[in-house]
């Protein structure tokens, strides 16, 4: 009798997953990449800030989606979806590059509001090197997604990063207040989801500011020892997330924030280019 209930579970969810595959649009029917995070803060740092404006500059057409909630783990956005709860900011950056932020929004709400290329999962920072902890939430929550997307839609992780060496963050004792420690958790983490084939692709935001740290702006990529400086640490991060979207190379490309300097565009392109091409390991930039 379990195992005909079981069976019979199967059955539904398939239906129930190829009903809302087949009723959204694939998103390979136009030339716009639209990615879309179930994130946090960290999300807010690497998607909604510059990227938009390097996609254009290399006259590619991008929507950016962000459903927010500060410091959610996995497990709020598992209990989230499991309960529709609208509990999300909606932040959006259209075709034009118009934002708008929308409040009560659940999350098939969100995934059903465009045809996603992508959609982008993550773990709430403090757990982000956290293999077990992180095993214990993301399969159900990638469930959920995958039977509320088009069947052409990918789901991409995102690697976060390491607080910085002096991070007073409460989260930081995980790691024994160790900035390295924090790191070799966090790729050790991503490599093996990465490797479970789950995933179309990790974004090393992780290793890209790591690898920008041993530049001679050094450690000093976080604003308050966790959130990402605002002008060359966020570019950092959206340099990373164009590469892997549009598999370029971001040195290549010609947009530069008013407020960075020469020097600190060329070491975010740099550091990201270098993450993208060794996602697990640091790479030093001589600049």
């Amino acid at each position: 009798m379990r195992q005909l209930f079981t069976i019979i579970l199967i059955a539904l969810f398939q239906i129930n997953t190829l009903s809302a595959q087949e009723q959204q649009a694939s998103p390979k029917d136009d030339d716009i990449i639209k990615v879309l995070a179930i994130g946090n803060s960290f999300s807010e740092d690497a998607l909604e800030n510059y990227l938009y404006e390097m996609a254009k500059a290399a006259n590619k057409k991008i929507v950016i989606g962000n459903l927010y909630i500060g410091g959610a783990p996995l497990t709020l956005h598992l209990k989230n979806a499991h309960n529709n709860n609208k509990a999300y900011n909606y932040r959006k950056i259209s075709l034009d590059g118009t934002k708008t932020k929308t409040d009560k929004v659940s999350i098939e709400e969100a995934l059903a509001d465009d045809n996603w290329d992508f959609v982008s999962l993550q773990q709430a920072s403090p757990l982000s090197g956290k293999y077990s902890v992180i095993m214990e939430t993301l399969p159900d929550v990638w469930t959920y997604v995958f039977a509320h997307i088009n069947s052409d839609t990918k789901l991409v992780y995102h690697q976060t990063w390491a607080y910085q060496k002096d991070s007073k963050h409460e989260g930081f004792k995980n790691y024994n207040q160790d900035q390295i420690v924090m790191y070799d958790s966090i790729v050790n983490a991503t490599s093996q989801i990465d490797k479970s084939g789950d995933f179309s692709f990790v974004v090393p935001s992780g290793t890209a500011i790591q690898n920008a740290r041993t530049s001679s702006i050094g450690d000093h990529f976080t604003r308050d020892g966790y959130h990402l400086d605002l002008d060359y640490g966020r570019f950092t991060a959206a340099a990373t997330w164009y590469a892997k979207l549009f598999n370029l190379d971001p040195r290549k490309n010609s947009y530069k924030p008013e407020k960075l300097t020469d020097l600190q565009a060329k070491i975010a392109k740099q550091a990201a280019q270098k993450a993208v091409k060794k996602p697990f390991k640091i790479s030093r930039i001589k600049l």
